[in-house]
């Protein structure tokens, strides 16, 4: 019986050190938000940081983008966003170019959620990217062109990619149609160069209205070859689920997802618990089992 008293303690012993750890780990994330919303000691919560309070998607389906824009493609050319529009849908990404990490993730899904759609760019619809940074380049949106272009597979596509820039007044005008809010913030070097942001793209009928949301970085295929047809059709969707805009919020002071991670932490210690929960549960009934076992012969022997 020391035996089993001695696993018993172990196990005890390890429980308790495991609920240790999910409240330190608690505590810690509490504190991720560099922005001082939150104090040592206080829950975590799903609760957004002030500064990303306006860097949310609001869905404003069947609205009509302002087509009158005059934006700079990535060659260098002045063109309208009306210029797109007239005869396929477009799928519409608002990005920055130089975004440390979101942004990136977020055209990286989209490419390889293409890969596997059979409609083609240029053909059947556009791939429309506008940078939210008024002071970004065409220079820089033809290298992103280029990129994503050699990433995507199919160079003879090019002439359905447009990377696009812009003044503050036509990004402003597009950002309010789509509902796409976000927030300059400082950067690492203390300069405005960052933008707090969500991650979406719309999908466009061809007159140039929101017909689809797609909130996130990463796109089944399925839904957006579906979503294409729908949007050529002048058909408006649904609503989606806002959580997925707050899961994938880039906190551009971390370098890092916050809400993310503070979710993946609090499901690791979840696990955790749940697998030293049956690794007590098994080892106390083998140990009675075996307790029994060694126990009734004795007692038989006393008997006699």
């Amino acid at each position: 019986m020391s035996e089993t008293i001695r696993k018993s303690r172990t196990a005890t012993a390890a429980l308790a050190l495991a609920a240790g750890l999910v409240l330190a780990l608690s505590t810690a994330s509490a504190q991720v938000s560099p922005y001082g919303e939150k104090q040592m000691g206080e829950p975590a919560s799903d609760q957004l940081p002030t500064v990303l309070k306006k860097a949310t998607i609001v869905q404003k389906l069947n609205t009509q983008i302002p087509l009158d824009g005059q934006f700079v493609d990535d060659t260098g050319q002045t063109v309208r966003m009306g210029d797109y529009f007239g005869k396929r849908p477009a799928i519409l990404s608002l990005v920055y170019y130089n975004c440390p990490m979101l942004c990136s993730e977020e055209l990286d899904g989209l490419v390889s959620a293409l890969k596997m759609v059979k409609f083609k760019p240029g053909r059947d619809f556009d791939v429309i990217v506008v940078s939210i940074d008024p002071s970004e380049t065409p220079e820089l949106a033809a290298q992103k062109k280029t990129f994503y272009l050699k990433r995507y597979g199919h160079p003879e596509t090019a002439n359905g990619w447009h990377f696009l820039t812009g003044g503050e007044t036509v990004i402003s005008a597009l950002a309010n149609a789509t509902g796409f809010g976000y927030v300059r913030v400082p950067g690492p070097d203390g300069k405005m160069t960052q933008f707090a942001h969500a991650s979406a793209i719309q999908l466009l009928t061809p007159d140039g209205r929101i017909s689809q949301y797609y909130l996130g970085v990463e796109f089944s295929p399925n839904d957006l070859q579906l979503g294409l047809v729908e949007a050529s059709d002048h058909k408006i969707g649904s609503p989606v689920d806002n959580i997925l805009t707050y899961c994938y919020h880039y906190d551009p002071m971390l370098n890092r997802h916050s809400l993310i991670i503070a979710r993946i932490v609090q499901l690791g210690c979840l696990v955790t618990l749940l697998c030293l929960g049956s690794f007590m549960i098994v080892m106390f009934r083998r140990d009675r089992k075996r307790a029994k076992t060694t126990s009734v012969p004795n007692w038989k022997n006393a008997i006699g």
